[in-house]
């Protein structure tokens, strides 16, 4: 999930590469391909989160050992964090983008 996430970031830290003899991929394409990679690390994020609450809830019934417990809350505190600095990032450049004069 992190490995995703950095992966989206770092594609907006390193500037285009045009190769003169390649086509560029249409807007749209390039939109979608965005859209289907934050959709994707988003559903893996809740997906973390459910797994996480539903091996807590094990815990507390006695089903599940106290490692497994405690490396689930490890994983959605790990998932979380990433979450709320992506969502910061996002945050920060769109009040970057409000501040440009046009």
């Amino acid at each position: 999930m992190a490995e995703q996430l950095a992966t989206a970031l770092s594609a907006y830290a390193t500037p285009p590469r045009c190769c003169p003899r390649r086509p560029r991929r249409p807007r749209r394409r390039r939109r979608r391909e965005l859209l289907q990679l934050v959709q994707k690390a988003a559903s893996s994020a809740v997906d973390t989160l459910k797994q996480s609450e539903q091996t807590s809830l094990q815990g507390v019934m006695g089903k599940a050992d106290i490692a497994q417990v405690a490396t689930a809350l490890a994983n959605a505190d790990a998932t979380l964090q990433t979450v709320i600095a992506v969502r910061d990032r996002v945050i920060s450049a769109y009040q970057d983008v409000i501040k440009m004069q046009i």
